[in-house]
């Protein structure tokens, strides 16, 4: 019995054991967009290549077409992302698959827009899903997750008040994982500070502070400590320097030429135990010499 149990377990089981163990010391690898360096961001074949690679969470955008289906797409428009032009509000999904999404330098692929339902089914089992601009679409997309029993793998995020939440995930019997964006930034934080604070004291449930910051204002880890404290998870991002901590704390690329303890070093020096990164195989290399990377 004990060995058909663990045959049955999922990788999504031992991540969402490990996610919700307050003694765990497991370092979470988000991959930004799924594996954009090596195939068009949010596709299929990037999702299934950060999987292979073995990242934990694929962060993917989604937005809804004019027929009411849901894609996956980071922009409003086709325009970046595609050969095609149009807002995604105003196209169908039948047209959004007649142009082919591009890759880096904007190389025309042969890859198509894929619509979430098609990502769930890559996704189910096998990794966590953190869907970004989400919240915008829950309901359509907590329907989709419960007919395929993937509720559980999936963290919304948003930088409404917890009250809001509360109120919001009360019209349903069971909802995602959920997350707040907090900017500790000279711009953001007159408006944050108070966020943060509710999020502090709030009894909504929720598995992570997503912490953004860009260097302009001082004492950051003071503020990361508060999270620690509180015994949520860190999320950290590490793609650019308005999301963390501006050029001096560096990020991504100043780690791929050789700077992987000073960049990646300070980051775990904070606490972060969730880290969204441009570059998953690097990190997830990084963090196996540190023993930060094993899911047991």
């Amino acid at each position: 019995l004990i060995a058909l149990t663990a045959v049955a377990e999922s990788r999504t089981d031992k991540l969402l054991r490990e996610l919700q163990n307050p003694k765990s010391d497991y370092v979470f690898v988000i991959s930004h967009r799924a594996d954009w360096r090596n195939f068009p961001e949010n596709s299929l074949e990037g999702i299934e290549s950060a999987i292979r690679m073995g990242v934990d969470i694929v962060e993917l955008d989604v937005h809804r077409t004019a027929d009411g289906e849901i894609v996956v797409c980071h922009d409003k428009t086709i325009d970046r992302t595609t050969n095609g032009k149009g807002k995604i509000s105003e196209l169908t999904l039948d047209y959004i698959r007649t142009r082919n999404l591009r890759a880096g330098h904007k190389i025309v692929t042969r890859y198509k827009m894929p619509t979430l339902a098609e990502a769930l089914d890559v996704c189910k089992g096998r990794v966590l899903i953190n869907i970004d601009k989400g919240i915008n679409y829950y309901d359509q997309i907590l329907e989709m997750l419960a007919e395929r029993n993937m509720v559980d793998q999936v963290i919304i995020k948003s930088s409404k008040s917890a009250e809001a939440m509360k109120q919001f995930f009360s019209k349903h019997d069971k909802n995602m994982l959920y997350m707040p964006i907090i900017n500790y930034t000279e711009k953001h934080w007159a408006k944050h500070e108070g966020l943060f604070a509710e999020y502090l004291s709030t009894d909504l449930p929720f598995v992570a502070f997503e912490m953004c910051w860009n260097g302009t204002l001082p004492n950051e880890k003071k503020v990361f400590d508060k999270v620690l404290k509180s015994g949520k998870r860190l999320w950290i991002n590490t793609l650019w320097g308005k999301l963390c901590g501006g050029k001096e704390n560096g990020y991504d690329d100043d780690a791929a030429v050789g700077n992987e303890e000073k960049i990646y070093g300070k980051i775990l020096s904070y606490g972060a135990s969730m880290i969204q990164t441009d570059r998953p195989a690097m990190l997830i290399k990084y963090l196996e010499s540190k023993g930060r990377h094993t899911l047991k």
